[in-house]
């Protein structure tokens, strides 16, 4: 089973976009995809028509309460994707970081949790929130791979400064460097900005960013809109191609690096 984070400490770069659509691809390859909400906002459970707030059971209870691996079975809920299964967040996610922020141990549970349904998934892809927390230390305590995706505008580029400067200081904890992947997202190839944010990107980042780049797709929008995810909705859409080429490229990193799955 590999764990890919996506986040950012940035709003609006398209973490749940990437999210569902490399989650997509790979579950029409044959893998068995859990998807793992971990924004209060739930914007990637309404994705799939999961009124979270209705469910008994969502991430939630993973860290108020020690599940077993069954207790996390019956928290997921399928998606009409036979392949891909939803761990659903609520908002009481956001009361997390008051109530557990500072109790010990609690960096290491999303980790624990996805580890207890290892042998049900090929792949498990987590959805941050854009604020540093407990979540999203878990998320990136949890990964074999951090995916973070960058709008190719200048502010997103300070964005981008902050989520490695997190993951610098994380490092200390961590057995093994983090491995990451820079992701240019929204990429308007008629605009100077873009093109100027994109250059940038690749001379900072050089070794860490994919050389591609998700294009300005109104069909990742609509895709959003019929709750289906991009390569079901537009199958050969410029965004959907520019993700099929990015999971190519992450599974070649991975193979690289001795990550299991291909």
């Amino acid at each position: 089973m590999i764990v890919w984070t996506i986040a950012n400490q940035k709003g609006g770069v398209g973490k749940t976009t990437t999210t569902i659509a490399l989650a997509g691809v790979l579950a029409e390859q044959g893998h068995r995809v859990l998807l793992v909400d971990i924004d209060p906002h739930a914007s990637l459970s309404y994705y799939f028509g999961i009124e979270s707030e209705d469910l008994d059971l969502s991430v939630y209870n993973l860290f108020t309460q020690v599940s077993t691996r069954e207790q996390i079975l019956q928290t997921l809920c399928p998606s009409k994707y036979p392949n891909i299964d939803i761990l659903p967040a609520t908002m009481g996610l956001a009361t997390l970081d008051r109530s557990l922020g500072t109790k010990g141990g609690m960096g290491l549970v999303l980790k624990k949790a996805v580890q207890k349904v290892a042998d049900s998934y090929d792949y498990v892809l987590i959805d941050c929130p854009p604020v540093l927390g407990v979540l999203m230390v878990n998320a990136l305590a949890a990964a074999d791979r951090i995916i973070i995706p960058v709008q190719t505008e200048f502010l997103a580029l300070k964005g981008l400064d902050r989520m490695v400067k997190t993951m610098e200081i994380m490092q200390g904890e961590q057995e093994s460097p983090f491995k990451y992947t820079i992701v240019p997202t929204m990429f308007d190839k008629r605009t100077k900005a873009s093109i100027l944010a994109f250059k940038k990107l690749q001379e900072v980042y050089t070794n860490e960013i994919w050389p591609g780049v998700v294009p300005v797709d109104t069909n990742l929008r609509n895709a959003s809109l019929a709750q289906k995810v991009p390569s079901d909705y537009a199958a050969n859409s410029r965004g959907t191609l520019a993700y099929k080429s990015l999971l190519n490229y992450l599974v070649k990193q991975g193979l690289k690096n001795n990550e299991v799955e291909c």
